[in-house]
């Protein structure tokens, strides 16, 4: 292993990772520190800032919870009509007494199934808003620590 200060193949491939996901700090060495000092100081702080929060920014973001069923059901109407035309039967004597009833199951089967397909969506949403509101959270105390490790080196962090 090397102990050197030239970066092998890794280490360049990373530096230019987090420079990416960096671009939205303008990090100026405000004591004159040469590139190759800024670069080993930027990494260094990564790796700290990284062990401060728990948060890596190279990492794909997951989710901290899993997420709701997302199933939509489906048959409401079906379901309504029969158990609609079934009472239909049993309650009225006629035929059309019947249909009516299954169109009014059908109906009222219908509404309950669109009802619960929009809560389950409406569930979705909430958790989709909760997980990204979390990598924001988590994503902004990684930055304020990173300029924090940044600025104690020595460097402006805007």
């Amino acid at each position: 292993m090397k102990t050197s200060i030239t970066l092998g193949l890794s280490s360049v491939v990373l530096l230019s990772v987090m420079n990416m996901a960096m671009a939205d700090l303008m990090i100026f060495p405000a004591k004159g520190q040469s590139d190759a000092t800024m670069e080993q100081d930027k990494f260094s702080c990564y790796g700290w800032a990284k062990g401060q929060t728990g948060f890596d920014p190279m990492k794909v973001p997951t989710t901290s919870t899993a997420p709701p069923s997302q199933q939509q059901k489906s048959g409401g109407i079906v379901r309504g009509a029969l158990g609609g035309a079934a009472l239909g039967a049993i309650i009225g004597d006629s035929s059309r007494s019947a249909r009516n009833a299954g169109a009014a199951g059908a109906l009222i089967g219908g509404v309950r199934q669109s009802s619960a397909n929009n809560a389950s969506a409406q569930k979705t949403e909430q958790w989709k808003q909760q997980e990204a509101s979390n990598y924001a959270n988590n994503r902004s105390q990684y930055d304020r620590a990173y300029s924090a490790c940044l600025e104690g080196k020595g460097y402006t962090v805007k």
